[in-house]
């Protein structure tokens, strides 16, 4: 570590495992064992990166039509699993549904989702398992598109090299910054779970809980960038294994406050030591 990131004294969560980077610098640390941990919904942003690169959304398109079948709409009425009250035969698009799976975390969209695209869940996974290994994330394992099941796993390092991409992706990248989306027909707004959007500075991504999991979030930063031509630097974190083994609303509550101290840490901190850092590791251009 750099004497630049020593300086930085961020507030490191003291238990799971963390990660922080910066475009045109690469990573500035990772604290606790990078060992595979459950990552629950955090899994949602490799669903909408493989659907992405399946079928690409350029700026202002909303993508094909896709109908809601009867698994997906069944599966709306479970108590046990974050879901979306879709309905059999309900015609939506591509954008939508992404914004419905990644906003307020549907499972059953993220396994319509992998369904549409690639005939079966399960067709669909061994398409996310390629990718994590197209990306070096040697530490990750995805055994289903929403994040539900325990035995989906990953690292924080490994994370962070997929929210670097996924911040890659426009559609992506406008859907995660929504506070809220709609579904036609539904007058209550479906509102996104990452609460961190509330501070300055924070464009995305996506949070994710269960008791197995405890608490995790990936997120996007933009900090000042005297430097730069647009003034503003990407920084990307994520924070996994908050109070895990506790209830899930208790998991993410501390993963949001955990991560909340890193964003307004490096907020306040990282402009500073920006010019010493630039250059660190290209690939993080």
């Amino acid at each position: 570590m750099s004497d630049a990131i020593a300086a930085l004294d961020l507030p490191w969560p003291q238990e799971g495992q963390s990660a922080v980077a910066a475009a045109k610098v690469g990573v500035l640390a990772v604290r606790g064992g990078q060992q595979p941990v459950p990552i629950a919904s955090v899994t949602k942003v490799m669903t909408a990166y493989v659907v992405l690169r399946d079928h690409p959304l350029k700026d202002g398109e909303d993508g094909p039509t896709i109908t809601v079948d009867a698994q997906a709409a069944a599966e709306a009425g479970s108590a046990d699993e974050s879901t979306a009250p879709v309905t059999a035969g309900q015609r939506l698009t591509q954008r939508k549904l992404l914004e419905v799976m990644l906003l307020p975390s549907a499972n059953n969209v993220a396994r319509l989702l992998a369904r549409w695209d690639a005939g079966s869940e399960e067709a669909f996974v061994s398409r996310m398992n390629a990718e994590a290994a197209r990306l070096g994330m040697t530490g990750t394992t995805y055994t289903g598109a929403s994040g539900l099941e325990a035995t989906t796993v990953s690292t924080a390092a490994d994370q962070l090299k997929l929210a670097r991409e996924a911040m890659k992706e426009p559609a992506l990248r406008a859907t995660v910054a929504l506070r809220d989306t709609t579904l036609p027909g539904r007058a209550e707004p479906l509102h996104n779970t990452n609460r961190l959007l509330d501070l300055p500075g924070v464009v995305g991504l996506k949070t994710g809980s269960t008791t197995s999991a405890g608490g995790n979030l990936m997120w996007a930063l933009e900090v000042t960038d005297a430097k730069s031509g647009s003034g503003r630097r990407l920084v990307y974190g994520v924070v996994l294994g908050q109070r895990a083994g506790a209830a899930p609303a208790d998991g993410m509550r501390a993963a949001l406050e955990s991560s909340g101290r890193l964003v307004d840490a490096l907020r306040r901190k990282l402009p500073g030591v920006l010019p010493t850092l630039d250059g660190g590791q290209r690939e993080w251009a």
